[in-house]
């Protein structure tokens, strides 16, 4: 059967007059939307802080993640160029390195990092004593927790805020 696009259409023309279809449309009753409470839409929050610690979340469930899937790869969009100087949106996969290791004593010890650099919980002491990684999850649930809740703001805070513009130079 050939594809009508006229069968979906509320009215078409046919033969040089208008017809009507005899679909009807459901009326929309406004006893329902009084029942709703309609409050203004919030705006996002563009606080630098708030950004960091969803990131920080973010890259904490990837860790989850790269803990149950060995190969897993975060996939990031960017806007490219194409030869013809073309725009085009490109998804790539971007490799995503695990923050926990085995000390010499066999136990698990976890780090977190603001970019490339460690987080420092307290003077020297930049690793969370896990102990097996079966306890892993745990302890990154744990840490979400700690994010959200601001616990970090401090040490989420000390990292480098965003880059600036170089100065123009004037000839």
């Amino acid at each position: 059967m050939p594809f009508r696009l006229d069968r979906f259409v509320e009215g078409f023309m046919s033969g040089g007059r208008y017809v009507k279809s005899n679909r009807q449309e459901p009326a929309m009753s406004t006893s329902i939307l009084k029942s709703l409470t309609f409050v203004p839409q919030p705006k996002i929050s563009s606080d630098p802080l708030i950004i960091k610690r969803e990131r920080m979340v973010s890259r904490l469930e990837d860790q989850k993640k790269l803990l149950a899937e060995p190969t897993y790869q975060r996939r990031i969009k960017r806007w490219e160029k194409k030869e013809d100087g073309e725009k085009v949106l490109v998804e790539r996969p971007l490799r995503t390195s695990k923050w926990w290791q085995q000390d010499p004593s066999g136990s698990v010890v976890m780090t977190m990092k603001v970019g490339s650099k460690r987080i420092e919980f307290e003077k020297g002491k930049a690793a969370i004593a896990v102990g097996s990684l079966e306890k892993l999850p745990g302890v990154i649930d744990a840490l979400i927790k700690a994010v959200r809740a601001g616990e970090l703001d401090v040490q989420l805070s000390e990292g480098k805020g965003p880059r600036s513009l170089p100065a123009r130079k004037v000839a």
